[in-house]
């Protein structure tokens, strides 16, 4: 009795690749909408976290967005060039930083609605079917995240 290999994928059997390929152009999507800011995608996920506190420490926005310090700190870099946050040390613990937007921070976070009425507009899809899509990415990103904690 001979046992076969599984037959070897093909790329759309791949629930991996219509996710990569979903994402890359959903963030496409928002190149052009966020130029108009002077904002890149992951600039603007660090103000939308920034913009429900009046000010958060680092490791919780890097919590929240899912990033390492090393891949935050550049990132912050320049949005505290550009003058859309501040960073300062803790008071209560010197080696924690806080985050906080700024007056120019804030205008430009007050344009975040027009951002996702022109976002929702570009995927073509209902409220409805987008908190489907929510639903099961979080629980996909839910399980995937308890597995690799296993």
């Amino acid at each position: 009795m001979s046992t076969s290999a599984p037959a070897a994928p093909v790329l759309d059997d791949l629930i991996c690749f219509d996710l990569y390929a979903a994402s890359r152009q959903v963030t496409a999507a928002y190149r052009p909408i966020l130029a108009e800011l002077g904002l890149t995608y992951p600039q603007y996920l660090v103000l939308v976290v920034l913009g429900g506190h009046d000010e958060m420490l680092i490791k919780d926005v890097g919590r929240q967005l899912r990033l390492d310090h090393a891949t935050l700190s550049p990132l912050l870099r320049r949005l505290e060039r550009d003058g859309l946050v501040t960073r300062r040390r803790s008071t209560s613990d010197e080696r924690a930083v806080v985050l906080a937007l700024t007056e120019e921070g804030r205008a430009v976070h007050a344009r975040f609605g027009d951002v996702h009425c022109r976002i929702a507009d570009a995927l073509g899809i209902t409220a409805e079917q987008a908190e489907q899509l929510r639903t099961a990415l979080r629980a996909l990103a839910g399980h995937l995240g308890a597995a690799s904690i296993a």
